[in-house]
């Protein structure tokens, strides 16, 4: 124990009693990055800056060189120009298509027309009746076998049927007393 406390250089990771002599193990390979520098001041920029925080000079934008980057543009290019020739054919092909007559009732302005409701009180009365839909899934898809279960479906009913009623009562609220008939 006396030698340990002589020896007060030792480093705190290194245990104080030495029993065998140290193996000498080289210095690990350390790979050093190029970091970018301003041109103005030579200090390096902060990584994602676009200027210089010391200088304020804009920082050189600077295009992926090399083989990859080139490989990239060649495969973006390619892939564009088939999106593009793509998107022809599939609008040619839409177009051929024909619907079912009883469909152009399920038109957002046929359904709006219909119910004589504005844009934004329709959308929310929409969202409502699909949250009722919702309550109604819970009942479907889950059936209890014990109280814990029961609970947890029960909760699950009227957080769906919350939402509807909140989903309701901002619709009436979204709709403007310029919409209302006066009789």
């Amino acid at each position: 124990m006396g030698e340990v406390i002589q020896n007060t250089a030792q480093e705190f990771w290194r245990s104080p009693t030495v029993l065998d002599p140290l193996i000498e193990t080289p210095p690990p390979i350390q790979i050093q990055f190029a970091a970018e520098a301003c041109a103005e001041c030579e200090s390096e920029f902060m990584i994602g800056a676009r200027f210089c925080h010391t200088c304020g000079l804009r920082r050189p934008a600077s295009a992926p060189t090399g083989p990859d980057a080139a490989r990239m543009v060649g495969v973006w290019t390619g892939t564009a120009a088939w999106i593009h020739a793509r998107k022809g054919w599939a609008a040619a092909s839409w177009r051929k298509v024909s619907f079912p007559e009883w469909l152009q009732y399920l038109h957002f302005h046929e359904i709006q027309r219909w119910v004589g409701l504005p844009t934004a009180p329709l959308i929310a009365f929409i969202i409502g009746l699909g949250c009722v839909v919702g309550a109604i899934g819970v009942s479907l898809f889950y059936k209890a076998s014990n109280l814990a279960e029961f609970q947890a479906i029960q909760m699950w009913r009227i957080e769906w049927l919350l939402a509807a009623t909140a989903s309701f009562v901002a619709g009436i609220l979204l709709k403007t007393p310029s919409d209302i008939d006066r009789d």
